[in-house]
């Protein structure tokens, strides 16, 4: 009924794409091959062919884009303001401006047609070309990558650029299938969209998704239920309109450079003390100039121990909790979305960024539940049936549940190490890499955006840079030491995997059973998947370990 992984594209017209649709020859052998075609593998076709490397990009959708190709829910939008949130190449930001400070994913798509204008990047791109196997040649020293419609590559390296969030997962109810109603998860929904005007919907998550859809449907809808299983402690958008003469860029380029020092990859950072520096009213006032700002600054601008320290953070959920609180008109809903005990320590779950998602509350038509006190127990062809024996009727369900993150994507396309082993198999009881952009097994293949890098804790475009440009200098490497392959030792993955659990222990994430370590997912391992030592120390370690090839097992031949 519901792929769980993104496979070929199920609507629109490839033909009129500009890049190949899956119109192989008998095969195609680049020096690189790139999957994925969103920020991460854009960037690398177009340095790469820079440098002088034969690329080519498969991609399982019809455009550029990654994830704002495939989102197209109600209401989905970027939660890293721009200019954070773009690339620092001048030769695409000089004749581009942005509508609003957070865009929609309607604008990012633009802006992909604005990069292809200028990078030329289409040309270079098989569309609907679907991973499924992807296995290395020890003899003939290629991968052999191949498409579900039978298309092959052969590569000397491989790029996988699928980004943390590709394969969706949904909830295990019993009579899913039965449901009459319309039904979609939020990362597969119908290009046309969905009308909602009049009719009785039910959102289920509460993650980012999960609030813009809300937000979105409860203009229209004649009913909205939230079912929640965690209360998100969202944090104001504080959108707004932008003007072309605000967006001036003779500071560009020192601003992108600025961007890379910070821990997030963003245009702030932690305050250089501790909550208790502070007097009581300082501290208040400093928390209502970081909500007053917006954005993600009550996260990643605020006091350094902030997400280190219990009592320190308590004091962060505090007046989360009275702002959120004085918002919320019932009580019974009030305690269900921002209770005065915290659900977790704040901000151990990414926080998402709303515009009006508590004050939708207020209206008659709009209710929320607990799963937590009240679980889904079945779903019938009329709607969702939970524990309290009542039936919630519905015509249109969203799925926000979200995804098997980080690891997901790339446990899913027929990865094989030189030992056959799938890596699936390989990382079923937990996740190997080495640097965040290596595996064991895997000769002369890099990842970005994934597993065991500064990720979710990080700007989607400063974290695909930083890892980006190290690929390329790696690549680089290569070729003027007269090396031909390159391969992390198990004894590496071990000493970083190692390095990113004891940075994660010093923090209050372990605490939190969230995507971050892998909980959202039944069976998964419970870990650390993200760097959580910030951009500046991982661009470090990364440079410290090519000058060497500290790590690695190299071949000259």
């Amino acid at each position: 009924m519901m792929r769980q992984t993104i496979g070929k594209y199920q609507s629109g017209d490839p033909s009129s794409l500009n890049g190949s649709a899956e119109t192989f020859p008998d095969s195609i052998q680049p020096d690189v091959l790139i999957i994925g075609a969103g920020f991460g593998g854009v960037y690398l076709l177009h340095h790469l062919r820079k440098e002088g490397y034969s690329c080519k990009i498969f991609e399982a959708g019809t455009d550029l884009g990654g994830i704002w190709h495939w989102n197209c829910y109600p209401g989905a939008r970027v939660d890293s303001q721009v200019p954070v949130y773009e690339y620092s190449m001048p030769e695409v930001y000089k004749d581009w401006t942005w509508s609003e400070a957070y865009p929609g994913w309607q604008e990012l798509r633009e802006y992909f047609k604005h990069v292809d204008k200028v990078l030329d990047i289409k040309k270079d791109v098989y569309f609907n070309a679907c991973v499924n196997a992807a296995e290395y040649d020890e003899v003939a020293k290629k991968w052999i990558v191949k498409t579900e419609s039978g298309g092959i590559a052969k590569s000397t390296f491989l790029i996988v650029a699928t980004g943390f969030a590709a394969k969706r997962h949904f909830p295990d109810w019993p009579g899913l299938d039965s449901f009459q109603g319309t039904i979609h998860h939020s990362s597969f929904w119908p290009q046309e969209g969905v009308d909602v005007k009049g009719k009785k919907v039910a959102v289920v998550g509460t993650g980012s998704t999960g609030v813009q859809i809300s937000q979105e449907c409860s203009q229209d809808a004649a009913e909205l239920t939230v079912f929640q299983r965690t209360p998100n402690l969202a944090l104001p958008m504080q959108q707004r309109k932008l003007t072309k003469e605000e967006q001036e860029k003779t500071h560009y380029d020192q601003f992108y450079k600025d961007r890379m020092k910070t821990f997030a990859g963003f245009s702030y950072d932690f305050a250089q003390r501790n909550t208790f520096d502070d007097s009581p009213e300082e501290r208040e006032a400093f928390y209502e100039e970081l909500f007053r700002n917006g954005g993600f600054e009550f996260w990643l601008a605020t006091y350094k121990d902030m997400l280190y320290d219990n009592a320190a953070n308590r004091e962060a959920y505090n007046f989360w909790a009275k702002k959120t609180r004085e918002r919320i008109h019932d009580p019974r809903k009030r305690d269900i979305l921002a209770p005065i005990e915290p659900p977790h320590a704040f901000g151990t779950k990414r926080p998402s960024l709303e515009q009006y998602y508590y004050d939708m509350f207020n209206k008659p038509n709009i209710d929320v539940v607990d799963l937590k006190a009240n679980p889904v127990i079945e779903v019938k062809p009329e709607g969702l049936v939970t524990a309290d024996g009542k039936l919630h009727e519905i015509d249109v369900l969203a799925l926000a549940t979200g995804f098997d993150s980080v690891t997901g994507g790339m446990k899913n396309m027929g990865l094989k190490n030189i030992y056959g082993e799938p890596l699936s198999e390989t990382w079923k009881m937990g996740t190997w890499s080495y640097l965040g952009t290596t595996c064991n097994g895997y000769p002369n293949m890099f990842f970005l955006y994934g597993a065991q890098g500064p990720t979710a804790f990080s700007n989607g475009p400063s974290c695909v840079e930083a890892q980006g440009n190290w690929i390329i200098r790696a690549i680089n490497k290569m070729k003027a030491d007269g090396i031909k392959q390159i391969n992390p030792s198990r004894e590496a993955e071990e000493l970083w995997r190692k390095s990113v659990k004891d940075l994660s222990d010093e923090t209050l994430f372990p605490q939190t059973a969230s995507w971050y370590m892998g909980a959202n997912i039944p069976g998964k391992p419970r870990e650390q998947l993200n760097y959580t030592g910030g951009l500046p120390k991982y661009e470090e370690e990364l440079q410290s370990k090519l000058d060497n090839w500290e790590g690695f097992m190299v071949a000259t031949a």
